[in-house]
């Protein structure tokens, strides 16, 4: 133990600490990033068979209470032989009555795409009464 550093007092004070096996050591949590999780939903996706729409501007859902979950540049992907489609984005939660105006505006000025669209509600209206 020469030129250690180590003495006897040392040794002992170690070995009273000591377990069996050896010193114990804390367990480093391994933390789970976002890109694991996002890259298992692309594993999954792409088993869907989902391929990605370009030029795709803006999507909005409209909720039953009334607000708008508005995408800007939204990433969409679909797959029409499971009826499944992916929007992923930064959602904007908005009052409808702020929405419409560009809602509007995106549907173009054409009053009979409007008034078609007026009366699939109201049928739809009718058939849940």
């Amino acid at each position: 133990m020469v030129g250690t550093g180590m003495t006897r007092e040392k040794l002992e004070k170690m070995a009273q600490v000591a377990r069996v096996g050896g010193v114990r050591r804390r367990h480093k949590a391994v933390r789970k990033s976002h890109s694991e999780v996002d890259t298992k939903l692309q594993q999954n996706l792409k088993k869907l068979g989902v391929s990605p729409i370009a030029d795709i501007e803006e999507v909005n859902f409209v909720m039953e209470n009334g607000t708008v979950m508005h995408f800007a540049h939204p990433r969409v992907q679909a797959s029409i032989q499971s009826n499944t489609y992916v929007v992923t984005g930064n959602p904007e939660t908005k009052q409808i009555s702020e929405m419409i105006p560009s809602m509007l505006e995106s549907l173009g000025g054409d009053m009979s795409q409007l008034n078609k669209i007026k009366d699939m509600i109201e049928k739809e209206g009718e058939k849940k009464e």
